[in-house]
């Protein structure tokens, strides 16, 4: 053979291990994000497949699901997308607030209006900037083809403070229409237990942001009339019971402490006076018990889970989870799953996801949809692996 001719053949033999090389890499790649795209993970209940649907979304704080099956999602920074149900997003809607991004601040809470169909209408929260600090405030607007329209604020926290920790804001409808505002106590401790602010509050207002003649305070001097319960830290999970028609709500403790409660009309919860945590310095707080007249957590952590948004399951698409309740847990980086006995839980399951879950939802044919608290954000679903 002559000599260029062996030469050409080791040229070509050498291009195609270069190929067979980039070929294998890419083949692995593929199989890597595949894999952390689909993952099975066991649970008491069966083994549960977590698909990620959605990436790049900056620190996903909300969602509600429109009737077609697609997702309104928040992110923190200020920007409200729609996750179509192949999990592509929008751009950002039009409309929205300004917004001030601070601390754990931002645009935070969505939901629809209860005659969403005929009216299109959405409500947000987020924190608004104010003379004297910041506050979380709650809108309402037209969803339309490219945003919101005629957007109107319909509540405002009072004061506006100093500072960048515990807004709440988590947005519920209950059965009879009235819309449920989560507060925090902005960091400030004792004004949760003055009535004469919205600090440290759950909020409860007709949809146009006027206030019930039912309210518990409506007729007390020098008491805000929209408070429904009080003595709050920071709750940051609600949901409404699919059988009471009750609100249920998650807080956060200090150190140690946190909290699943049923606010009563008019009910004291504690916060600064008591508490099942400690103080971060490592001063004691008196625990519930200790003072019968505040209203007690029917269920606590410590350490703890850093309880976020909440949602009943009710559905049996996933086995053994009908009737659970649903906690997005940040430290405890997974779903919480408890289950229950009227209001008493019976059992708790940490699922594990990996990363800080911001919110939980059930959303179409029973899957459970999940936000990721990262500046890279996600949104997974999570369905029963069918063998």
């Amino acid at each position: 053979m002559p000599r260029n001719a062996r030469k050409g053949r080791r040229r070509v033999a050498w291009w195609q291990c270069a190929a067979l090389a980039v070929f294998a890499a890419t083949l692995a790649l593929s199989s890597t994000v595949g894999s952390a795209a689909d993952r099975v993970i066991d649970t008491e209940t069966g083994k549960i497949k977590v698909q990620t649907l959605a990436t790049g979304l900056k620190r996903p704080w909300g969602l509600a699901f429109l009737p077609d099956g697609r997702m309104l999602v928040t992110e923190r920074a200020g920007n409200l997308r729609i996750m179509a149900t192949d999990g592509t997003l929008s751009e950002p809607l039009t409309g929205v607030p300004k917004v001030e991004v601070i601390g754990q601040g931002g645009l935070l809470d969505v939901t629809l209006d209860p005659e969403f169909k005929s009216n299109k209408l959405v409500y947000i929260s987020y924190s608004e900037a104010g003379d004297d600090g910041a506050g979380t405030a709650v809108a309402r607007g037209k969803l339309g083809d490219d945003g919101l329209k005629d957007v109107q604020a319909i509540f405002r926290q009072i004061p506006k403070v100093k500072g960048g920790n515990h807004f709440g804001s988590r947005l519920v409808f209950s059965p009879d229409g009235k819309l449920f505002v989560t507060l925090g106590e902005r960091f400030k401790f004792e004004p949760a237990q003055d009535l004469g602010n919205h600090l440290g509050k759950v909020a409860r207002i007709d949809p146009d942001g006027s206030v019930p003649a039912d309210n518990p305070f409506i007729s007390q001097q020098d008491a805000q009339p929209e408070i429904w319960s009080y003595g709050h830290r920071h709750p940051q999970g609600a949901a409404i019971h699919p059988e009471t028609g009750k609100l249920w709500q998650t807080e956060f403790g200090p150190k140690g402490g946190d909290e699943l409660n049923i606010p009563a009309p008019g009910a004291n919860h504690g916060w600064p006076v008591v508490s099942w945590g400690i103080h971060y310095d490592g001063k004691d707080i008196p625990n519930p018990p200790s003072h019968p007249e505040f209203a007690d957590a029917i269920y606590h952590w410590t350490p703890v889970i850093s309880p976020s948004g909440i949602a009943f399951y009710t559905d049996d698409a996933i086995p053994g989870w009908n009737g659970n309740l649903l906690i997005a847990g940040l430290s405890s980086q997974g779903v919480v799953r408890l289950s229950l006995d009227g209001e008493t839980v019976t059992g708790e399951e940490r699922i594990p996801l990996g990363a800080r879950i911001r919110n939980v939802a059930q959303g179409p044919g029973g899957a459970v949809y999940v936000l990721t608290d990262e500046g890279d954000g996600k949104v997974l679903r999570l369905t029963a692996e069918t063998p």
